[in-house]
């Protein structure tokens, strides 16, 4: 499976997997300017802000320390204003899926408030 098609059905497993959980998928791939949040989702009164990272094995590194410097400030830049936009009074929090997909399925960690969380 090629990286984008992987990343495409990691974020897809995410979107479901949070359903599950009780939580209610507010948008999809959000973009702004430079930043991409692969899923922003709402628990009670709490915005998340989701990055999915998935990889077919962790031998060489976990995914989620694929998540750098340059991503959160571009993930908290877009978060702020998906907030401003929708004018929400919500607390937010940043959450990583590290995702391995290997022998057909899926192995999901679930990393809540995992760099960086303010209140709105």
């Amino acid at each position: 499976m090629d990286n984008q098609l992987l990343g495409a059905a990691a974020e897809n497993h995410a979107a479901a997997y949070l359903k599950k959980k009780g939580y209610r998928i507010l948008k999809q791939n959000y973009r702004y300017l430079k930043a991409e949040v692969d899923l922003i989702v709402q628990i009670r009164k709490t915005v998340v802000i989701v990055e999915v990272k998935a990889r077919t094995s962790d031998y060489f590194a976990r995914p989620e320390s694929a998540v750098t410097a340059k991503k959160i400030k571009l993930l908290v830049l877009a978060a702020n204003k998906f907030i401003e936009d929708y004018n929400l009074d919500v607390d937010v929090r940043f959450d990583i899926m590290a995702m391995i997909y290997s022998n057909r399925k899926w192995t999901i960690e679930h990393i809540e408030d995992a760099f960086y969380s303010f209140e709105g």
